[in-house]
């Protein structure tokens, strides 16, 4: 067995073992968690052991805070002395809270209360809901008041015939896990409308069952249909919807998004649909309010039931699996044909390099050296909301431009040193031998400078795969957005992580094995050999 299979049957291992931690029990207590069916105490809190009794306790903690939200604010101006944390996700702040990483996490009431109803988190607690009340609104771009106008009308029209109570009455009063979306019919006779959201939670937006669903969602399907626009629904990190909104890359956002004045200048709100109030979460064991409230004792759940069970709830329940299928997809489509592009762009940055125009010359260093101390993070948000600012791209094409742009200033160099380490005397023999210039190239000088790059290219191949997880940025559903969503709905941390990690080691690894491949085709050594046992 190879080393490569050792490392597989390894990550395999740590799969099923990891699956062992009992993570949702209602009657296990918050202090304990389970390996094996044997329970053992979870660290102590990162405090001062002060059990938090008024808002106010906090001033000093590790405040969560969900990233681009106006928590983030409020805690800053209002606690300068508490030390923030800011998550991409409701899910990881909520797990860090419950691994001690936080003392606090500060979210929307109404999704506190979905949240709490999960039993695996049964150790978390309300400090206060007397946090931070604001108006709730669907978010336009100032270049399209009628598109908000039309909307503001609608809200009016729903709130007087009856519609929006059964609205709200479906997703705020009754239990929206339990929710059943309505059938929406739109003709789709107008121009299409795009909506930008963040997959939050319920109540607002969730991914259930293949389709997005929610207040949010039924509202903005409802004006579609209304208005008869084809309606699509995008995806991205919720501190990206006002720049995709602002640059033109949505005509709406949604996710229950608070109207502010900061926010007010890049964008226009529509009239309020509901309040916004914020709920403090913490660990009931450190909060006052909760001290005479008694834990269940621990329950010892079989292993392989366990496992069972959590792989049903992160891939089988809600069909969860099409999201890790789909994302696989964009992960494979973005890495492939980065790949080919950026190698494309690098061979001919390598000849503009290696020319004896200086101009060219200079062109190829200056990109060189732009690309490379450029993180590609910024260079993906660079080209998707600024070059691409009046151009309705594809999110795909513009994440392909950019890690291709990034992959062919490092193969451009692999390129050129590769070359330039093949003897210069083979060159000459090959012109004396009454090849052209482009003929040695191709005959001589390339397969030996392609022996030398191989291994090194195909370390920047897979890094390149790795990178392409940063494309929920731009709207992306790739298998790092994939295991987001999944974990908003689960609550569990290990299991999509895991899974996820190990397709992308799969992706990379079959990735590797045919570049290994194409180096062993390309052997020189290898043709001689051949030719030699064939006479």
């Amino acid at each position: 067995m190879n080393s490569k299979a050792y490392i597989l049957v390894l990550i395999s291992l740590v799969l099923i073992l990891g699956a062992g931690f009992a993570v949702g029990d209602k009657n296990v207590p918050e202090a304990t968690m389970l390996w094996g069916g044997k329970a053992f105490a979870a660290p102590a809190p990162g405090n001062d052991g002060t059990k938090l009794r008024t808002l106010d306790d906090i001033a000093d903690k590790r405040v969560g805070v969900y990233s681009g939200t106006v928590h983030d604010a409020f805690v800053a101006e209002n606690y300068p002395q508490a030390k923030i944390f800011r998550y991409d996700s409701t899910a990881d702040m909520i797990l860090a809270l419950k691994s001690n990483k936080i003392d606090v996490a500060m979210l929307d009431y109404t999704s506190a209360k979905v949240i709490l109803k999960n039993p695996s988190n049964n150790d978390i607690g309300i400090l206060t809901d007397d946090a931070l009340t604001l108006p709730l609104g669907i978010g336009f771009n100032k270049n399209n008041p009628a598109l908000r106008e039309k909307f503001n009308n609608f809200l009016r029209e729903i709130k007087s015939d009856g519609t929006y109570e059964e609205m709200y009455n479906r997703w705020f009063e009754n239990d929206p896990e339990k929710a059943v979306m309505p059938e929406i019919v739109n003709k789709g006779t107008g121009q299409k409308i795009i909506l930008g959201v963040a997959v939050a939670d319920l109540p607002y937006v969730a991914y259930v069952n293949g389709e997005y669903v929610g207040f949010d969602i039924e509202m903005v399907k409802r004006f579609a249909a209304h208005e008869e626009l084809p309606l699509e629904i995008i995806t991205m990190e919720f501190s990206s919807l006002v720049a995709a909104l602002s640059s033109g890359k949505v005509d709406m956002i949604a996710d229950g998004i608070a109207i502010t004045e900061e926010r007010s200048k890049q964008i226009d709100f529509s009239d309020s649909y509901v309040d916004f109030k914020t709920a403090v979460l913490a660990l009931k064991k450190n909060i006052a309010s909760y001290e005479d409230e008694q834990a269940g004792a621990a329950v010892t759940i079989p292993f392989l039931r366990n496992i069972a069970d959590r792989f049903h709830n992160n891939l089988i329940h809600e069909k969860r699996y099409l999201l890790i299928v789909d994302g696989l997809k964009v992960t494979a489509i973005i890495s492939l044909v980065s790949v080919v592009f950026g190698t494309l762009l690098g061979a001919l940055i390598c000849f503009m390099r290696m020319s004896k125009n200086k101009i060219l010359v200079n062109i190829s260093r200056f990109y060189i050296s732009i690309m490379r101390g450029t993180p590609v993070l910024v260079l993906l948000m660079i080209i998707f909301y600024v070059v691409f600012a009046s151009v309705n791209v594809n999110p795909v094409i513009a994440a392909i431009i950019a890690f291709g742009a990034n992959f062919a200033a490092y193969v451009s160099e692999m390129f050129r040193t590769s070359i330039e380490s093949v003897d210069k005397g083979q060159k000459e023999a090959g012109i004396a031998a009454g090849f052209t210039r482009v003929q040695t190239f191709i005959y001589i000088i390339m397969p030996q400078a392609l022996r030398h790059v191989l291994p090194v290219y195909k370390g920047e191949f897979i890094s390149l795969v790795k990178m392409t997880s940063v494309v929920g940025y731009i709207a992306v559903q790739d298998l790092t957005k994939a295991s987001d969503i999944i974990r908003s709905r689960t609550y569990d941390a290990f299991f999509p992580l895991i899974m996820v990690a190990v397709l992308y080691f799969l992706l990379s690894w079959s990735l590797a094995l045919v570049l290994d491949y194409i180096g062993f085709r390309t052997d020189p050594k290898r043709k001689r050999r051949t030719r030699l046992q064939q006479v």
